[in-house]
Formats: structure tokens, C-alpha cells, sequence
């Protein structure tokens, strides 16, 4: 009788940490592979079939790889998070719906890089951030949005000072009515810093359209044959751009107070407009 007391004692007390343990702990690196199984620990040589089987399973501030080519679907991001797929096609096929959508913490970082994300016709939004503390897209594809008013990437932050960075990218083929565009930053109660470098906006409804109090610079890239404006600017929003074209769309260069820095190419647009001039170089 003593005995079995004594046991039911042990257990009591070790019952919560055995309760509390958790049956498998984030880890700070996940894989995904073409061949892999979302019932796997996303590890290398275990690795996961989707990003949302292995964001599930990676801590935040974490990374997800690509581990070779394949179609990783669809993502809703709410903690900070890294996916890096260069060297392999991490694709996402996004018809009828987003490809990504980023509703994270007002202090939290996103990176997506090496991504090809496409919407077959019909996908809606390639990349919609929401709420982030920075967003970088680098080196990704994203392309045949056209569920209408689509748009490529739509920053519409709700927190201030949100910041996005797009870099050595192609955004084209989005948006085939009024309200679409290769991509829309604008501001939902907060406020947006964005920088577009070496990145080809094309052949979009329009190609770039700043909104808001957003503050946009766009370097060494090409806004060209978009179906209507090629950079359109509204409301309060500030935007300058620099040693990049805006040639061959089929309506205005430019429209509202874009300014540049007088080292542009601007041609073959309907019509030509002259921004107006931001300075020179210091």
C-alpha cells in the first residue's frame, strides 16, 4: 500500500513538466523539397512539401530553404520568417486567390527571395503585405495576376514606418482592369518607406501606383509597356526616381508630382511627361 502511494506521489509531481513539454520544438531552419511530406520534421534530410507545412514547424525569426525545385503553395505569414529558394524554381501557383499573404507584428521582418510565384489568369494578389515592420522581396517572378483589379505586390501597411524593398525582380502580366497594377503601395492608417532597385515592372494594367503617405524611390529600373500609366502618384505620397526607363506605355510616363533626378530615360509613352526635378546627386 505504501508503494503504490509512493508512485502516485512521483507521478503527481512530474506530471506537469511531462504536460508542458512540447511533442516537437520549432526549429530556427526548415526544408522543403518537390519530393517531401508535410507529416515530416521539415529537416534536411526529412524535408516538408509546402511552406505552410513547414512554417508551422520554424521558429520565428526563422528560415525555410528550398531543398530542390517544386510548387510549395500558397502562405499566410504572421510572425517574422525568411524563405530563401535561389538556385531552385520555388513555385507557388496562386489561381484564384493570393500567393502570399503578410499579416505579421508591427516589429516583425520578412524576406522572400528566389521565389516564382504565378496566378494562372485569375490569382488576385501576388504578394499583399498588411502589416510588417520591413518586407524584402529579391529575385522572385511574379506574374499573371488578373483576377480583375490584380495587382503584383500591394503594400497597404496599417502600421507607420513600415518599410519594403524590392530588388532584382520582374513583375509583369498583373492587373487587367482599373485599380490593377504590377504593384500598389499605399497606406491603411500607417505609413510606408518603399526602394525599388533593378527590377523590371511590365506590361502591367499600371506598371507602378504610389498612394497614400507612402515614400517610394525607385533606382536602375524599368517601368515599360504597361497598358495604361507607367507611374502614377497620389494624394500626400512622395516618389523619385533615378537612372531607371519608363518607355512604351500606353498612357502617361507619369502622372501627379513624380520627381527625378534628370537622369531617366522617358519615351514612347502616351504622352511623355517631364517630372519634375529632385535635385541633383550629393
Amino acid at each position: 500500500m505504501r508503494r503504490i502511494a509512493l508512485w502516485a506521489l512521483m507521478a503527481g509531481l512530474l506530471l506537469p513538466f511531462v504536460v508542458s513539454q512540447p511533442a516537437h520544438a520549432q526549429a530556427t531552419r526548415t526544408w522543403v523539397s518537390g519530393v517531401g511530406d508535410d507529416v515530416n520534421p521539415c529537416s534536411r534530410t526529412a524535408p516538408c512539401k509546402t511552406f505552410a507545412g513547414a512554417i508551422s514547424k520554424t521558429a520565428a525569426g526563422g528560415e525555410i530553404n528550398c531543398l530542390d525545385p517544386g510548387g510549395f503553395g500558397t502562405l499566410t505569414i504572421t510572425k517574422a520568417i525568411s524563405i530563401y529558394c535561389e538556385g531552385v524554381i520555388g513555385g507557388v501557383l496562386a489561381a484564384g486567390t493570393n500567393g502570399f499573404n503578410i499579416n505579421a507584428a508591427a516589429t516583425d521582418h520578412i524576406v522572400l527571395r528566389g521565389l516564382d510565384i504565378e496566378g494562372f489568369g485569375t490569382g488576385l494578389i501576388g504578394i499583399n503585405i498588411i502589416q510588417a515592420a520591413s518586407v524584402i522581396i529579391e529575385h522572385c517572378n511574379i506574374r499573371d495576376f488578373n483576377g480583375g483589379a490584380a495587382i503584383g505586390i500591394s503594400a497597404n501597411p496599417s502600421n507607420f514606418n513600415s518599410m519594403l524593398l524590392i530588388r532584382d525582380s520582374v513583375i509583369s502580366h498583373n492587373g487587367t482592369a482599373s485599380g490593377g497594377a504590377g504593384v500598389q503601395i499605399n497606406t491603411n492608417g500607417g505609413s510606408a518607406r518603399a526602394t525599388i532597385n533593378n527590377t523590371a515592372i511590365h506590361n502591367n494594367f499600371v506598371g507602378l501606383n504610389v498612394l497614400g503617405t507612402s515614400n517610394v524611390q525607385v533606382n536602375n529600373s524599368n517601368i515599360s509597356e504597361n497598358l495604361g500609366t507607367g507611374f502614377a502618384l497620389s494624394g500626400s505620397a512622395s516618389a523619385r526616381i533615378g537612372r531607371s526607363m519608363i518607355v512604351n506605355n500606353l498612357g502617361s510616363a507619369t502622372t501627379g508630382s513624380v520627381l527625378s533626378y534628370l537622369d531617366n530615360q522617358i519615351n514612347g509613352n502616351n504622352p511623355d511627361t517631364t517630372p519634375g526635378t529632385a535635385g541633383g546627386y550629393h
